[in-house]
């Protein structure tokens, strides 16, 4: 009865949350990056280079910061850390749209009114940034490359998922999910009565954003929520198409990393590693597609293929 009750509120909370009925929104197709930040700039660069094989490219958005390219449009970017900064390691998550300028037009229609300004960058990329309810950046990036071509040598050439640690699921469900129109992808939690990870894709694409629910009704309280649990719960993940030969490509070439675990099966019926860069942000890798049936909720969207 209790999972049933969840299920309901989950169910009533996404009729709630229906987008508005007005003029095309820009697309809006997938995650383009996740920004951090480090503490050790010449550690955090071999776990992304060395260990995860991602190259190196200049930061065309802070000069301060380094990119590192799993594909050519995702990324990670690595901002140093701003003195007096708190526990998260969290800078900004980004996706990717079609048209950076008409979206911000379209939100700003729409009444949201902590919009930056449309930049451009020395490779042509185009992005503006704004702030979702519970103060977190988020920014919309239009990228310049054409496609997505993996780096060569990179463990996975496709960031899949971001997630971070969320508080108020209705307050965020109305920038996401009603003004957005990020559609639900899967739910699920430790303990039946609750509610852990709830995932929702991209309205023109199959990536998706994952909160990390926080405080009553999930499996972390908030007195838990220190610096080593934010690196868990902000994080990013990595499609990969097969874990075994992912992980054994990892272990023959001697590219761990000082803290991982797994491979593991998780309880989206998903095969999953963690790895964690040198200031604790959890860098996932998962298969694109569930081998188990998955526990908690079914899938309601079609899931990445690579």
């Amino acid at each position: 009865m209790i999972r049933t009750l969840a299920l309901i509120g989950l169910l009533t909370a996404t009729s709630a949350a229906a987008p508005p009925a007005a003029e095309e929104r820009p697309a809006i197709t997938g995650v383009s990056h996740l920004a951090v930040y480090a503490t050790d700039a010449a550690k955090t660069r071999d776990f992304y280079t060395r260990v995860l094989g991602a190259r190196e490219g200049r930061d065309v958005e802070d000069p301060a910061g380094t990119r590192y390219y799993f594909g050519a449009r995702q990324f990670v970017e690595v901002l140093p850390l701003p003195p007096g900064h708190g526990p998260s390691r969290l800078a900004h998550v980004a996706y990717a749209t079609a048209d950076a300028a008409g979206l911000r037009a379209w939100l700003a229609r729409h009444g949201k009114t902590d919009l930056s300004p449309v930049q451009r960058g020395a490779n042509g990329d185009r992005w503006f940034a704004t702030h979702d309810p519970e103060g977190n950046e988020i920014q919309f990036v239009q990228a310049a490359a054409t496609d997505n071509a993996a780096v060569p040598g990179a463990i996975s050439g496709r960031i899949i998922h971001v997630g971070y640690a969320v508080h108020d699921r209705a307050r965020q469900d109305d920038l996401y999910r009603r003004l957005l129109g990020f559609r639900p992808y899967w739910f699920g939690a430790f303990d039946a009565s609750k509610v852990d990870w709830i995932s929702q894709q991209t309205p023109d694409g199959r990536d998706w954003l994952e909160y990390m629910m926080v405080g009553p009704g999930s499996d972390v309280p908030l007195a838990n929520v220190d610096a080593n649990q934010l690196g868990v719960l902000n994080h990013l993940s990595l499609g990969v198409r097969n874990m075994q030969a992912a992980v054994t490509t990892l272990y023959r070439e001697n590219r761990l990393s000082p803290r991982h675990d797994g491979p593991q099966m998780g309880l989206d019926g998903k095969w999953q590693a963690n790895f964690y860069d040198p200031d604790g942000t959890r860098i996932e890798l998962m298969e694109f597609g569930p081998v188990m049936t998955p526990c908690c909720s079914a899938f309601t969207a079609d899931s990445p293929t690579g």
